[in-house]
Parts: structure tokens; C-alpha cells; sequence
């Protein structure tokens, strides 16, 4: 057990990203490429298909979880993403920008549209 710098960071586990691992078990799985194309075309329809609920709470464990791993190698985050939380899918650099800016906007279209409905 590590415990430097463990009280900082959430360890990665299907545990501690639920709803995370949910996300990338449904979407990012071996047919990806037939069935949604490219991993953020991917994220793109999760955020259409899923409730506000769900979005927010993948797009926020998406946030802990790129915060987590944040100066980390591209492949360390890729082992995260598929031995630790299930996903079947390798991302190269810019689809891990592109869908960290998918789940981004999904937090702020949330949050905007809160004040709108009001």
C-alpha cells in the first residue's frame, strides 16, 4: 500500500470511478470504431444518450481521473482507462484532449442549462 501523496489523489480503481468505468465499458469497448467511429465521436453520443445525472457525474470522474494522472505517460493513462477501469479502448494524445474537451462542455452545458431553466 502507498500512502505518499495517496490523500491527494483518489486511487484508480473500478471503485473509486463507478460511474467512470460504467462510461468506458458501454462506449469505449472493442467496437468503438463500428459502432461510434472514433472514441470521442464515442463520448459525443454518451453525452446525448445519458441524463444529466450520469453525464455529470462520467465528465467529473473523467476531471478526477485526468487530474490523477496529470504529467503521467500517454500509456500509464491508457493501462488506467483499460486494465484498471475496464475500458477496451487506447486513445493517442489528441483523442484524450478531445474527449477531456467533450466531457468539459458536457459539465458546462449542464451547469448553463441549470440558469437557463430557472
Amino acid at each position: 500500500m502507498t500512502t505518499n501523496n495517496s490523500h491527494a489523489k483518489p486511487e484508480i480503481t473500478a471503485a473509486n470511478f463507478p460511474a467512470l468505468r460504467s462510461f468506458l465499458r458501454g462506449y469505449f469497448h472493442e467496437d468503438v470504431a463500428d459502432e461510434y467511429g472514433t472514441p470521442p465521436e464515442a463520448a459525443d453520443q454518451f453525452c446525448e444518450d445519458a441524463d444529466s445525472d450520469e453525464r455529470t457525474a462520467v465528465a467529473n470522474e473523467w476531471t478526477q481521473l485526468m487530474h490523477a494522472l496529470e504529467g503521467k505517460p500517454l500509456s500509464e493513462i491508457n493501462q488506467a482507462l483499460t486494465k484498471k477501469l475496464g475500458g477496451s479502448v487506447r486513445l493517442n494524445e489528441e483523442e484524450l484532449q478531445q474527449v477531456s474537451q467533450i466531457f468539459a462542455r458536457c459539465l458546462a452545458v449542464k451547469n448553463h442549462r441549470k440558469v437557463a431553466n430557472d
